[in-house]
């Protein structure tokens, strides 16, 4: 595995005068030593609120001249007044006016000026005072700002990186959405730091991956890292609707006027076969990783059914592959912000993160361990890289059992085949619920209890050669703990958390802005099987992922499903299954047709990435944890059902 990239600091430390400037400059703390943690010592109350418009040097909504984007800036007052320049932390995103932010749902509300009163989340409130800006950008298309929404394409990334291209002093902005006096950002250093949940964490990927000069960091947050892979897994749609339903959705009134054209493109684009075209190219980051020079700070929930956690698996590779200073957070939770699964904790890394990328602080965060890993609601461990070191791709293999559709799965090729008939009504918990019964829409392959735990950390992948009756037929392949365990609950409405009614504060308050938000606490259920990995794929795609053809019925074909990335334990007494079926109700759309597929065992088998590697399976399966129970309906939460809106509320 890649192994981490030290943080630098761009903090000088080559003379004690030079540190000793900074230390002035930066906070108004001592000039004895370097500081190392910002502290709230500017008023909030008394912080400038201002709008700007930045022009894209785009005509998305084709009225003859450039889009501009609206800007609300929050900024302390002193620091300008006294000629220093602060960095700035910014929220780019489509919710501030049609659907809002955070677990509160909250929106920008404006005074009679029409500067912000209102800045959703918790971020002004807490770094303003600690000096920095926050900036919350509306998309191009939404609330306040010209364009159209184009779903994560050109337009969506532009309306950022134009605004860190003005932080920096290389594009224009002005005072109103229509007029020339311009407006000039001489009180920031341009050093940015971007941050969003979903949506806004997909815009801090993909302006990252353009390279902008001045973005020293981003916090994507469940966010996406190629927009083809949130509507489609290897050609199996996962929803009943495209990217032109979801822009449509944030789209504000003036856009819904003009945005006929940019609508029709989108439909055009992205069409529901599932085909790769030029416009899934254009929202794909991960090719563009290369380009990163920001440091990443990211974090989702392993349970996370709307942005899939394929998304952070293939980002984080893609940045660890090409050297990006990176940290990461994973959550029991399902898309989940972790200001509501782990909020002082969360808070505090934070502020010591921004501290150390966007004020140069030594604050030791990057001696830290790479990785925090929640193993049980509010338990959490940490790993110093993530993957750990010694993990290891280990190939799996099925074989069969004593019944139809219940086999076992170890190191050894099995042989025989096992069948299964599509049913469209089942999904993945009804599968897990009867693993170890013969029913006639899955097989599922089972090792013995465990004798020592297995840690599973990073991305699996499963090979199938499968031979369909039908011109279509779509796969799932399944990764499942089997035994007793309390976990945070997923799949009820608030994925893992329950928000009380007491509050805490984050920060200061004005009347209009109040930095105290309803706490929260785990959500949990006590359950006799987790589902650890996701995959799906249309069996169509066997031959290339970006095009699908009509089958052969009869016929056999090979194909192999990307699993979704997770670190989980299976703890000793335990069982490891994979389920392999076909439609996984309500996480993908069925195929045409209702196929019975037959899969080859001796040519069908899951490379998992182990701690330990293969060593670390065969000393989990080879020693005597006892016998499994009579067959019986294991209990597990309700069966997922997923959004199709990347929505942070």
């Amino acid at each position: 595995m890649p192994t981490r990239t030290r943080f630098t600091t761009w903090r000088p430390l080559a003379t004690a005068a030079i540190a000793a400037l900074m230390a002035a400059f930066l906070t108004p703390l001592t000039a004895h030593a370097a500081p190392r943690e910002s502290q709230p010592v500017y008023s909030y109350d008394n912080a400038v609120r201002e709008a700007v418009w930045v022009d894209t040097g785009l005509d998305g909504d084709g009225d003859g001249r450039h889009d501009r984007v609206a800007v609300d800036i929050v900024r302390p007052r002193e620091p300008a007044q006294q000629g220093r320049k602060i960095p700035v932390i910014m929220d780019a995103s489509p919710y501030y006016s049609c659907c809002g932010r955070g677990n509160e749902s909250q929106l920008k509300t404006y005074d009679a000026n029409g500067d912000v009163v209102q800045m959703p989340l918790f971020y002004d409130n807490y770094f303003v005072p600690r000096g920095y800006a926050f900036v919350g950008v509306d998309l191009a298309g939404t609330n306040r700002s010209d364009g159209c929404v184009d779903v994560g394409g050109r337009s969506d990334i532009q309306s950022a990186k134009a605004v860190v291209d003005w932080l920096n002093g290389r594009a224009k902005a002005y005072t109103t959405r229509t007029g020339t006096a311009r407006a000039k950002a001489s009180w920031t250093n341009g050093r940015t730091g971007m941050i969003g949940k979903s949506w806004d964490g997909t815009i801090a990927n993909g302006v990252a991956a353009t390279g902008v000069k001045g973005l020293k960091t981003i916090v994507p947050i469940s966010a996406i890292s190629s927009w083809y892979d949130y509507y489609f897994a290897q050609g199996a749609p996962l929803y009943d609707s495209g990217p032109d339903w979801l822009s449509d959705y944030v789209d504000s009134p003036d856009a819904r006027a003009k945005c006929a054209a940019v609508q029709q493109k989108i439909v055009d684009g992205a069409p529901r076969t599932g085909d790769w075209t030029k416009f899934w190219t254009e929202r794909d980051y991960v090719k563009d990783a290369s380009k990163v020079k920001a440091s990443v700070f990211l974090t989702h929930g392993l349970q996370d059914l709307n942005v899939r956690t394929k998304h952070f698996g293939q980002w984080w590779d893609a940045l660890a592959k090409n050297g990006v200073e990176r940290k990461i957070w994973l959550s029991q939770t399902g898309h989940v912000d972790p200001f509501d699964f782990r909020r002082g904790a969360w808070v505090d890394t934070l502020h010591r993160w921004f501290d150390h990328e966007l004020l140069g602080y030594d604050n030791g965060i990057d001696r830290e361990p790479m990785a925090d890993v929640e193993r049980h609601p509010d338990q959490w461990v940490t790993s110093s890289v993530w993957p750990p070191r010694s993990t290891a791709t280990t190939t799996l293999r099925p074989d069969q059992g004593t019944q139809a559709g219940v086999g076992a799965l170890g190191l050894t090729k099995g042989d025989g085949t096992e069948t299964f008939t599509d049913d469209p009504q089942l999904s993945e918990t009804d599968w897990a619920a009867q693993i170890d019964t013969s029913t006639p829409a899955k097989a599922g392959f089972v090792t013995k209890p465990l004798s020592r735990d297995l840690r599973l950390s990073g991305s699996s992948k499963v090979t199938i050669t499968a031979t369909p009756t039908t011109p279509t037929a779509h796969l799932s392949a399944v990764l499942v703990d089997l035994g007793p365990d309390t976990i945070r609950d997923y799949a009820a409405g608030g994925e893992g958390i329950s928000t009380l009614t007491d509050r805490s504060c984050w920060g200061a308050s004005t009347t209009g802005d109040s930095a105290c938000f309803k706490n929260t606490a785990a959500k949990k259920t006590a359950v006799d099987y987790t589902v650890v990995s996701r995959g799906w794929a249309d069996l169509g795609t066997y031959a290339s992922d970006r095009k699908g053809v009509a089958l052969t019925p009869g016929r056999a074909y090979t194909i192999t499903l990307d699993l979704a990335a997770t670190d989980h334990v299976v703890p000793a007494g335990h069982r490891l299954a994979l389920i392999v079926a076909g439609t996984d109700k309500d996480l993908i759309d069925p195929p045409a047709d209702k196929p019975t597929l037959t899969i080859d065992l001796s040519r069908t088998s899951a490379r998992v990435p182990l701690v330990g590697g293969a060593s670390a399976f065969r000393q989990a399966t080879s020693g005597t944890s006892g016998a499994v129970a009579e067959a019986t309906d294991l209990d597990g939460v309700r069966a997922p059902r997923t959004q199709r809106v990347p929505d942070g509320s």
